[in-house]
This record gives C-alpha cells, sequence and structure tokens, in this order.
C-alpha cells in the first residue's frame, strides 16, 4: 500500500513539473480555473509546448508510461496531430538488466541451465527493451541464435501502474466532459489488452512463424525461424538474423544496395500483407528492420519483433481498397457510399454531406504531384471526417494507418521520390479483380468444395422430407372450414399429383446439382 502511495506521489510531482495539468485546464476552456491553478503553482515557468511536456513527462514516469505513450501516439483518430506527432519519437532507453537473472529466467522457463542447454550463451545483452532483452547463443547443432527473455516482476510493475492509469482515466471522464469524446477508459484497457499479450512470448513467437509462413517462397522477406523446442511463455529462441539496420542508408550504399529498389520492395511488403494475407507486421519501424547482405539473400527485408500484428478480415480489405481507389479516382460519392455500406457510418447518413465533407478535406491534397501525396495522411484525414459522423473507427484499422505511415516514411527515407501511388495500384486494382472477376469466384468455389461435398448428398433426402411434411399438413380444412370427405379425398389426389410433380422436378435438380458438386470435389482435388 505504501507503494502504491509512493508511486502515485511520484506521478502526481512529475505531472505537475511538467504542467501536465495545465494541458487539461486549458481543454476545458475554463479560464478561471486555469488562473487558478497559475496562482497554486507561482514557482512554475512554463515554456515548453504541451507535446513536449507530455513526453518528458512519460519519460521521466518509466518504461510503462513509455509504451503508453507509444500506443497514444499511433491512436491518430483521437490524439490532437501535435501530440501524436511528438509522442512517436518516444524511445524504449531501459538499460538491460542483470545477466544472472536473465539466466535464472531460461534456467525456470525450459528446465535447465543455458550451460546445458546451449553450446554457448553471451551473458552480455545485445539489446534491451521495457519488456525484454536478448541475448546471443549457440545451439548444441552449431545454428546461431538469439534468445529473447521476459524481465522478471514485468506483470506485477504493469498490474499497478495500470490501476493507477485507469484511476486517473475515470476521474478524467468525471471532471471533463469533452473527454468521453477521447475515451480514456477504454484508451487504457486497450493498452493493458496490448501490453499482456507483449507479456505472453509465445504470440510473438506463433506470429513470427505465421508471418514466415506467408512468405516462404519470397524473394523480398526474411522472418526468423523459431525454435520450438525452447520457447515458452517467458523465453523464445529464434534464428539469428544478419543485416545492416534500414536506417542505415550510408551503410546500405555503400554495400552495394539499390535504394530505390528496396523503397518499392517495402511498399510491395506492406500490401503483400495486407491485401493478399490479412495479416501483417504492425510494428515496421526502422529499429525492427534489418537488410541482408549476405551473398544469397542481398538486398532483402529481414524483419524482428513480432509483438504486434494486425489483420484484417475480407470485409476490412474490400472497405480499404474501396476507398484508396476512389480517393484517389477522386470518386467521393463512391467514398461515402462505402462508408454507408459498410457500416461505419449510420445508415440514416446523408451521401451528399458526407461526400462534401470527404472533398472539403481531400481536394487539398490532391494539388500535390502524386509522389507527394500520403497515403497514411490520407487515411487519416479519412478517419477524422468520419469522427465528424459518428463513425466508430475500429482497431484494426488504426494499427494499419499506424503502420502505413512507418512504411511510408521508410519509403521516402530510401528514396525521395517514391510514388507511393504508382508502386500500391497494381496491387489494390489486382486484389478488386480477384474478388469481384472469375478468379474471386473460383478460389471461392473452391475454398467452400469441402463444405460442398458434405452438404450435397443429403440434398435427396432432405428434400423429401420437406415434400412429404408439406403433402401431410393443413389437408383437414379449407379457409378454416371442415371438409366433407369426399372433398377432401378430391383434394388430397390433386395435391398428391402435384407434390409427385414436383417431387419428381426437385429430385432431377437434386440428382443434377450433386452431380456438379461431385464435380467440384473432383475439380478441386485434382487442381489441389
Amino acid at each position: 500500500m505504501i507503494l502504491k502511495f509512493l508511486r502515485l506521489l511520484k506521478i502526481l510531482t512529475v505531472a505537475t513539473k511538467y504542467g501536465l495539468d495545465e494541458i487539461a485546464v486549458t481543454s476545458l476552456h475554463a479560464p478561471r480555473t486555469a488562473r487558478f491553478m497559475n496562482t497554486v503553482f507561482f514557482w512554475r515557468r512554463i515554456t515548453s509546448p504541451r507535446a513536449i511536456r507530455l513526453r518528458q513527462a512519460l519519460e521521466e514516469l518509466g518504461p510503462i508510461f513509455i509504451k503508453f505513450g507509444q500506443v497514444l501516439s499511433t491512436r491518430r483518430d483521437l490524439m490532437p496531430p501535435d501530440i501524436a506527432d511528438e509522442l512517436s519519437l518516444l524511445q524504449d532507453r531501459v538499460p538491460p538488466f542483470d545477466s544472472d537473472l536473465a539466466v535464472a529466467q531460461i534456467t525456470e522457463a525450459l528446465g535447465a541451465h543455458p550451460d546445458q542447454l546451449f553450446a554457448s550463451f553471451e551473458r552480455v545483452p545485445v539489446a534491451s527493451a521495457s519488456i525484454a532483452q536478448v541475448h546471443f547463443a549457440t545451439l548444441k547443432n552449431g545454428k546461431e541464435v538469439a534468445v529473447k527473455v521476459l524481465r522478471p516482476g514485468m506483470k506485477k510493475t504493469i498490474d499497478e501502474d495500470l490501476a493507477l492509469m485507469d484511476l486517473a482515466a475515470a476521474l478524467i471522464e468525471k471532471v471533463w466532459a469533452e473527454s468521453r469524446r477521447l475515451k480514456p477508459r477504454e484508451v487504457v484497457a486497450e493498452f493493458d489488452k496490448y501490453l499482456h499479450d507483449e507479456l505472453d512470448l509465445m504470440r510473438e513467437a506463433a506470429n513470427a512463424s505465421q508471418l514466415r509462413r506467408n512468405f516462404a517462397d519470397s524473394t523480398l522477406l526474411m522472418v526468423p525461424e523459431m525454435y520450438w523446442d525452447y520457447c515458452s511463455s517467458s523465453v523464445i529462441v529464434m534464428e539469428r538474423m544478419r543485416g545492416i539496420p534500414v536506417s542505415q542508408i550510408d551503410r546500405l550504399a555503400a554495400e552495394g544496395v539499390d535504394l530505390k529498389k528496396l523503397s518499392s520492395d517495402g511498399v510491395e511488403i506492406f500490401f503483400t500483407q495486407v491485401f493478399r494475407d490479412g495479416f501483417f507486421h504492425a510494428d515496421m519501424h526502422p529499429g525492427n528492420i534489418l537488410v541482408s547482405v549476405e551473398k544469397e539473400t542481398f538486398g532483402r527485408y529481414i524483419a524482428l519483433d513480432f509483438g504486434i500484428v494486425g489483420t484484417l478480415n475480407d470485409f476490412d480489405k474490400d472497405y480499404l481498397s474501396q476507398n484508396f481507389l476512389a480517393f484517389f479516382r477522386r470518386d467521393y460519392k463512391r467514398v461515402a457510399e462505402a462508408h454507408i455500406e459498410s457500416g461505419w457510418a449510420p445508415r440514416d447518413t446523408r451521401v451528399d454531406e458526407l461526400e462534401s465533407a470527404v472533398r472539403a478535406c481531400c481536394e487539398p491534397i490532391f494539388d500535390r504531384p502524386l509522389k507527394d501525396i500520403s497515403f497514411g495522411q490520407i487515411l487519416l484525414r479519412l478517419f477524422q471526417t468520419s469522427r465528424r459522423f459518428n463513425v466508430e473507427v475500429q482497431p484494426q484499422l488504426v494499427l494499419l494507418q499506424k503502420t502505413l505511415l512507418n512504411i511510408e516514411g521508410l519509403g521516402r527515407q530510401l528514396d525521395p521520390d517514391l510514388d507511393l501511388w504508382k508502386t500500391a495500384k497494381p496491387y489494390l486494382e489486382r486484389w478488386m479483380g480477384e474478388q469481384v472477376g472469375w478468379r474471386g469466384m473460383v478460389e471461392r468455389l473452391r475454398a467452400e468444395a469441402p463444405r460442398y461435398a458434405h452438404i450435397f448428398p443429403q440434398l435427396p433426402r432432405l428434400l423429401h422430407q420437406t415434400l412429404e411434411r408439406h403433402a401431410h399438413s393443413g389437408m383437414a380444412t379449407h379457409n378454416g372450414q371442415p371438409l366433407a370427405q369426399a372433398e377432401l379425398l378430391a383434394m388430397v389426389l390433386v395435391e398428391q399429383r402435384r407434390t409427385n410433380r414436383l417431387l419428381g422436378l426437385m429430385t432431377f435438380l437434386g440428382l443434377t446439382t450433386g452431380a456438379l458438386g461431385m464435380a467440384v470435389v473432383g475439380w478441386y482435388f485434382y487442381v489441389g
């Protein structure tokens, strides 16, 4: 209890030091309250912009709050642009924890000392972050690996800080009506889920395995292999990857890497993940990307750190592709219709009003050359416009927007003349063609073939049962009146003849459909 009180006291002290109360009061538009706060804290001299002060406060509060700031920077649909931009500069600057603790963690998780598990183990870590740190090692079969070890005691620390954050969020909601639009408690809950997911390293290993499988035949992206015999929720062991950080452009150029190709390859990788797989690496900042300069894999991207991934279903992909294509064709009516059809905007939203808002938001963008147009900014503007029409922006789309901004920034760092639209358009159009064309229909039939194989043989029996129930129901009355026996028999004969004809027709159709189903199944197994 005392420790919680001391932690709360430190948070309040730091908040006061950097004038976070002043940021909140300014947002309240209450000049009297602002003057009162300035009188109370008369000794304070606040000169820095609010975004910088917020970033500095989070850095001083430690790793968990830094992580929180990083998550907030991705919520550009909620955060003001100046704060989101500044928070995106937050970096984990965490000193490594003691190697003896790492050894103890590995021993507990894997049931043996590192000296027994590995041919060699480097006790000095090569990288350290708020959640885990990495050591290099060599397996007994000679393979070089990277060992990622979770920081001890992280769950308790996270739970305590999250409890304080939730308390603060609840208080803010009560005293500041405008904050309800920002949904502070929901943001904290999202952060809670995000952090606890990161605490389970098996999730990260599974994400890496999925991404590696998706790009197994690719010459663009390499993903480290996971060694499952050495993986647990607190320790994972993966293939050691060698390469040059993508941010070190001078080194890449000196090695002879084609920077223009590297830039377009990055865009291709992103859109392949999104529109082909619906599964994308959502933390692709330069610190998590290497470039191979080995002879066999020269110029390929290497992805690292798979704690955060995004998923998109066919509905999301269709929404995005339609909006992107409509944007660049300046078909704002189609953008508005796509919003309403997808359910993002309420059904009673007027198409012309939404169209006008989108046009006013996006027309200034298109006065620039295409190579200067930011996909990420377009998506951001789309979210901001949508919010005015009570659209709930989905978390997976926010993750996508964040990743797109990262890819875009990286691509233009490598090639300032990168025309993202020229590079991305073929993927969007191809995906749309696959969804609505013959190829899409064939692929969907192929995917459903096993299900059809189970259903089609049952059709004749199910049709017969349905017709029998129809033939024997409701014959004793006509228009609510009892019938004479002769009339009843006559009607039964008429209905029987009609039923027989219908049964014959439906049986024929059932057999035909069954034959078609068997043909589809046969084609599926032949092609597959």
